[in-house]
């Protein structure tokens, strides 16, 4: 499976690290052409105004949609779900607030369950949360009654960074298509 990683910000590099883990093929995503044959797409963390900017620099934000709203298993992590919100790329129903839980200085980590792959450790650096969601959301993790895990249809979002840990199952919903 090839997968796309986002590649205008952030650890994408990690995310492709943990993608060749699984044997998937990652392919840095930065034109629209670098979409081509995609089947799966990973928008990692950074910077969502950085990232914005970047994606309508480069005209990517109509591909991606088309790519996401073709069905292709989607991953977004804590910048990437903000990305994906009703405010940014428009693809997930839910509104966020960036930096919920703080500054750097508030970056934490916790044990979660996350519904559907069970525990694991989530490395939370100025992460958002999820303050209104859809109808069609499934909300899969909480920290402190915030939503900081989600899913809609093809698309899995996360407040955290899994690419920060030895823990490959949140990458490994996207390879094995989002059937998790």
């Amino acid at each position: 499976m090839t997968v796309g990683v986002l590649a205008l910000q952030g650890d994408f590099e990690a995310h492709a690290k943990m993608l060749r883990e699984l044997g998937a093929t990652p392919r840095e995503v930065r034109t629209p052409a670098d979409l081509e044959g995609i089947e799966a797409i990973v928008i990692p963390g950074g910077e969502s105004t950085t990232m914005s900017l970047g994606i309508e620099r480069e005209g990517l934000a109509e591909p991606l949609r088309e790519l996401i709203k073709s069905g292709a298993p989607t991953l977004g992590t804590c910048a990437g779900l903000i990305m994906l919100d009703r405010d940014h790329l428009g693809l997930l129903d839910v509104s966020t607030r960036r930096n919920a839980f703080g500054r750097q200085t508030r970056s934490f980590e916790a044990d979660l369950e996350l519904e559907g792959l069970g525990e694991m450790k989530a490395v939370f650096i100025r992460a958002p949360w999820v303050e209104d969601a859809g109808e069609g959301v499934e909300i899969l993790a909480e920290v402190d009654g915030h939503a900081v895990a989600v899913r809609q249809e093809n698309i899995l979002a996360v407040a955290f960074h899994p690419e920060l840990t030895d823990d490959v199952r949140v990458h490994a919903w996207v390879r094995e298509g989002a059937r998790v």
